[in-house]
């Protein structure tokens, strides 16, 4: 017995065999037998505490295919939280995310299993950072990435997405936009409109380590159709055949039904999705989050068990980032903001 966590009877594995056949393209069968009691357990907890369990696409496979009642990527994530009902929401992703999470849905107690789960990108940037851009830059909108803390969305005009990046920049009504704080996914928005976009200096660790080489070898070598998120630098978006959000990657693959393909982003990304395409041929490169690799099925179950790590957001906070968060979620229903 593991923190009050049983080892797994035949009956117990009995009972979820049905449900490991399922996903045997995306957790391999020997490693099935270790993650059931902690599913189990987990499932019975979040019954117990009225709880919901949001996962990010690149959360491991046996987290995001079998306790998550929400999936997606930040975009979806939001837009789930800000209709969350639950008592409790366990936020398995980073921390910006749980942050997020709490701003949008401000009564419900919000957990994230490991508080060490950061960002390189949020950690690039601080509130004080933007106030002294906008000193810098008078009058000029401020459109911040979710992939920042609260604080810093708090000082923005508007978040986005990788998803809606493109509209929410244009939806500012603005030939000028400081666009923060990913370089390299402003680099490629800026391909795509002509307002000028004024960036900062920062990456994801992930994205940013790819290169355009890679890219023609994936193609060369496995014969592969190349699918990259708009966190890589413009010059691997160039040679890709396909640029888009992980939430547009999964919608390409169901479009185009490639029989080999190449995702130019995290690593989990591709293992969650063997299950739901079979018959495509996932291949290398891929890179893992340290940050996301932190979220686990025994750290999830803790979570529930002890009601912790709680993740706490001051009011005034909540109440800027808010406004910058539903200006997202309604220039994406077509309003004004």
């Amino acid at each position: 017995m593991e923190n009050g966590v049983p080892f797994p009877s035949d009956e117990l594995l009995q009972r979820y065999a049905a449900r490991g056949e399922s996903l045997k393209h995306s957790i391999p069968c020997l490693e099935w037998d270790f993650h059931v009691p902690w599913i189990d357990a987990i499932l019975r907890l979040k019954g117990e505490r009225n709880a919901v369990i949001m996962a990010h696409n690149y959360q491991a496979p046996e987290i995001f295919h079998t306790v998550a009642d929400f999936t997606g990527d930040s975009l979806a994530l939001a837009q789930e939280a800000s209709r969350v009902t639950a008592d409790v929401v366990v936020l398995c992703g980073v921390h910006f995310m749980a942050e997020t999470t709490k701003v949008l849905a401000p009564e419900r107690t919000v957990l994230i299993p490991d508080m060490a789960a950061g960002c390189s990108l949020a950690s690039s940037i601080t509130g004080e950072d933007v106030r002294r851009l906008r000193k810098q830059y008078p009058g000029v909108p401020v459109v911040t990435y979710v992939n920042t803390s609260a604080e810093v969305k708090a000082e923005s005009d508007a978040c986005c997405t990788s998803a809606n990046a493109l509209q929410v920049v244009e939806a500012m009504g603005s030939d000028r936009v400081l666009f923060l704080p990913d370089r390299l996914l402003g680099a490629n928005v800026a391909k795509q409109t002509s307002v000028e976009l004024i960036l900062w200096d920062g990456a994801c660790e992930v994205h940013e380590r790819f290169t355009a080489t890679q890219v023609r070898n994936a193609r060369a070598q496995f014969g592969a159709k190349v699918v990259a998120h708009p966190e890589c630098s413009p010059e691997v978006a160039r040679e890709a055949d396909f640029v888009g959000s992980t939430s547009a990657m999964a919608a390409w693959l169901t479009r185009e039904k490639p029989s080999r393909v190449a995702l130019i982003t995290e690593c989990s990304m591709a293992d969650n999705l063997k299950t739901d395409f079979p018959q495509i041929e996932f291949v290398k490169p891929c890179n893992l989050c340290p940050h996301m690799q932190r979220i686990t099925l025994p750290g999830i179950y803790r979570a529930l068990r002890d009601m912790a790590p709680e993740v706490i957001v001051p009011r005034d906070v909540i109440h800027g980032a808010k406004r910058a968060l539903d200006a997202m979620l309604a220039i994406g229903r077509g309003e004004k903001v």
